[in-house]
């Protein structure tokens, strides 16, 4: 059957004019055609909610549910046919391809129902799964042991997979995938079934975007209008206000790398915006100055990261930060020999919410007189949790000599230089960074005064310097259960 027929016999069945909808007929609109966005929302899975099959076994829907049993049917034996093994790749591709033009058109709540068929209908044959662990146990020290092992892993390759591949063969096929999963993310959390469909996308994606297959890329003033616009849209740390801002930032002085992929080739999967400076910076308001002067690149040796951004977030899980900052700190050095301190200037977002909650604990661990002077310095004595949040109001109006200010620094301290319960970095920032081998430098006050630096974390940022030297050895320390610190954060912190 070729695209064509296939598209005659069964697509149109996908299509929201389907009936059986939630056990009655499809409301239509003024125009006499089915709303195809109503119930725009993913809804929390009900207790007792029907899996997939027990849904298709059924005569009528249930009022939480999207498709009713015969579209559910339907989309199944639509998904299925993408893989039927009596079609080509080619042909599979163009089916799957069909299937997403539809996709696209349908309310999410019926997407939901299409995640929930990938996720629980394409499983591996736990038949064949058990007869090839059988042959794999048995065959366990003889000559046959390697072709058994290598048999038993394709059997437990789910059809999923298979699914999804066939998609990836169509031009656009790769980022309705990417963009799929994005989506997928916030189902996540209430409905554990999509698991599975999550998982072996990752897995997969991790394989298709390894970064041997990216191409690091400089974008500038002169790169195509549309690019730009895309550092635009996708810039996560420090918003781009105007075209003025984002040539700053693409200056002479300036440097922003990307990585792309051939199947992407518009759209950087990540990219990092870098200063060229004689110092390591404190202070984000100069790196961003429009108006300020450019630096001299003969006299250039510190490259500050002081932005990075991940594009898509159906890529999440997919690592290639710590593989674009070495690739970026080998061409800077390529092009800039006298470059020799790499560091970042970062935010701190979690800094505000983790102290807020852990407040009451740190003043239990200053000494008596320590409180009692900081009692003095807020108006309460002892001072209590709500006492120095108070104090916090107006953060940037601190005096350098404020024991507030002083304590403030000394808990982003405690935040940044000490793992958590579950062995990581709180701080996703930090836990970027310090898993590339990177160390906690020095904390700068008032290093972004926005409103969102203040709202993040009153203000501070951090730097965080690439020794290159000792990045294998920060690893292992971190490996350790100890975070790579400079002695001034080290001086900062609390005494074990």
């Amino acid at each position: 059957m070729n695209t064509s027929t296939w598209i005659g016999r069964g697509v149109t069945k996908f299509l929201p004019a389907a009936k059986g909808m939630v056990g009655h007929k499809d409301t239509a609109n003024s125009h006499g055609e089915v709303a195809v966005l109503k119930g725009s929302h993913v809804a929390a899975p009900a207790k007792g909610q029907r899996s997939c099959a027990e849904r298709m076994d059924a005569t009528f829907s249930l009022k939480t549910e999207a498709m009713s049993p015969r579209m559910l049917r339907r989309t199944y034996e639509l998904l299925k046919a993408i893989i039927d093994p009596r079609v080509s790749e080619v042909e599979g591709g163009r089916r799957a391809e069909a299937f997403a033009a539809l996709y696209k058109d349908a309310t999410i709540d019926r997407r939901k129902d299409v995640w929930l068929l990938m996720s629980e209908m394409f499983v591996a044959d736990q038949k064949k799964v058990k007869e090839a662990q059988a042959k794999l146990a048995a065959a366990l020290g003889t000559a046959d042991e390697a072709v058994a092992e290598v048999h038993f892993r394709r059997e437990t390759v789910s059809p999923r997979r298979r699914l999804l591949q066939r998609f990836s063969v169509y031009p656009e096929g790769v980022q309705f995938l990417v963009d799929l999963r994005a989506e997928l993310q916030a189902a996540l959390k209430t409905d554990k079934r999509l698991q599975a469909l999550d998982v072996e996308m990752e897995y997969m994606f991790s394989t298709w975007f390894d970064v041997g297959f990216l191409e690091l890329r400089r974008m500038s003033w002169n790169s195509p209008a549309s690019l730009i616009e895309r550092l635009i849209q996708y810039e996560a740390v420090h918003d781009i206000k105007s075209w003025a801002d984002v040539k700053n930032r693409l200056d002479s002085d300036r440097r922003c790398y990307g990585f792309f992929h051939p199947r992407l080739p518009e759209i950087p999967l990540i990219f990092v915006e870098v200063a060229l400076v004689d110092e390591i910076a404190s202070d984000i308001v100069p790196l961003l100055d429009e108006l300020g002067a450019e630096a001299d690149l003969q006299k250039a040796t510190t490259a500050i990261f002081y932005s990075i951004s991940n594009t898509q977030v159906g890529l999440r899980g997919v690592s290639f930060g710590d593989s674009l900052i070495k690739a970026v700190v080998e061409k800077l050095k390529k092009e800039f020999p006298r470059l020799k301190v790499f560091a970042t200037l970062s935010p701190i977002p979690g800094y505000r919410t983790w102290l807020e909650k852990n407040i009451a604990t740190l003043l239990e661990k200053l000494e008596p007189k320590e409180r009692q002077a900081l009692g003095r310095a807020v108006g309460f004595e002892p001072p209590a949790a709500t006492h120095f949040l108070s104090a916090l109001d107006a953060p940037l109006q601190l005096s350098e000599k404020s024991l507030v200010r002083h304590y403030l620094m000394r808990f982003a301290a405690e935040y940044l230089g000490r793992l958590n319960a579950k062995g990581h970095p709180t701080d996703p920032v930090a836990r970027f960074h310090l898993g590339n081998g990177a160390r906690v430098d020095r904390l700068n006050w008032a290093g972004d005064p926005s409103s969102k630096g203040v709202k993040q974390s009153y203000g501070l940022m951090v730097n965080y310097l690439y020794d290159l030297k000792r990045l294998d050895k920060n690893r292992a320390l971190l490996a350790d259960g100890e975070v790579p610190v400079s002695s001034g954060i080290e001086d900062l912190m609390f005494k074990s």
